[in-house]
């Protein structure tokens, strides 16, 4: 398998979440680290610029970008937010040195805002996604149908990364994408849940132009590296009550915190200090419902 010659210099070692944080609100606590089980043996890890327009009620909003991981296996792979992984292993090791709330909170905000939080694991279990994510304080496992994108293929070329691509289109979760994939690699893999073609995606974007994946670098393993997972304690749900729940924080993330986790206490503030009312966090999730 040829990889490209960008090679990314990165930890393997995978973080387990010591720190709840979804979008603005982040909440820090010790007791979800657990050890994590190896359930397959890495073949390669690509690494994505994900950019996703989040407000789409103004006219002059600008797309967020965050880098995205999606590490491959002889079977499976996991997807999965970088800046969230730094900043959990990082609070990971502040929980085991039993460091002050205040330092673990200065580390938390030295990563910025991490706006994706969710881990999706495809085929693990077998014929399964499964969605891990973290709102707040409680843990969500999300195990669906591994349903594959309907592809197009086109006759159209491109060359991503030195690599000789295709394209190729579909309808999937309430959206039209067009993909960039080569046969190069031929692997049928992509970021988020797109797969299904017969190389992997290094490019692709939604015909609203609110999300684009572009491939930035490719790491192939010579040494045997395992793919972890870890879902214990983690609450089933199906995905549309998964979905109720996002848009339910979202439209009032403090009001949700305040139902949720009656422990914690937020108050947000504004540039000048002063206390924000009716907060609320932009929503243009990724899915959407079929018209």
């Amino acid at each position: 398998m040829k990889l490209n010659k960008k090679i990314l210099t990165l930890m393997l070692v995978f973080g387990v979440c010591a720190t709840a944080a979804v979008a603005q609100i982040t909440v820090i606590t010790g007791d979800n680290i657990k050890k994590s089980e190896p359930i397959d043996e890495l073949v390669f890890r690509a690494q994505y610029e994900l950019k996703m327009l989040e407000d789409t009620t103004r006219s002059d909003s600008k797309p967020n970008s965050e880098t995205m991981m999606l590490e491959v296996g002889k079977k499976s792979s996991l997807f999965y937010g970088y800046t969230t992984y730094l900043r959990d292993s990082v609070l990971m090791e502040d929980v085991k040195n039993n460091v002050s709330q205040e330092l673990m909170a200065e580390h938390t905000s030295a990563y910025g805002n991490a706006r994706i939080t969710y881990r999706i694991y495809k085929n693990h279990p077998a014929g399964k996604v499964t969605t891990l994510d973290r709102i707040v304080t409680t843990n969500f496992r999300c195990e669906e149908k591994n349903d594959k994108p309907q592809w197009t293929l086109l006759p159209d070329t491109a060359t991503i990364l030195t690599y000789r691509c295709q394209k190729a289109s579909c309808r999937f979760r309430g959206r039209n994408y067009t993909a960039w994939y080569t046969t190069e690699i031929p692997v049928s893999e992509g970021p988020w849940k797109l797969c299904g073609l017969p190389g992997l995606i290094l490019k692709a974007e939604d015909s609203r132009g609110h999300y684009s994946f572009l491939c930035t670098g490719l790491q192939q393993f010579k040494e045997s590296k395992p793919l972890l997972f870890n879902a214990k304690g983690y609450e089933s749900i199906s995905r549309k009550d998964l979905d109720k729940i996002y848009e339910r924080y979202f439209k009032d993330p403090v009001g949700y915190v305040a139902s949720t986790a009656p422990n914690v206490k937020v108050t947000v503030k504004d540039e000048h200090g002063n206390p924000i009312k009716n907060y609320t966090i932009p929503y243009n999730p990724i899915e959407l419902p079929d018209k």
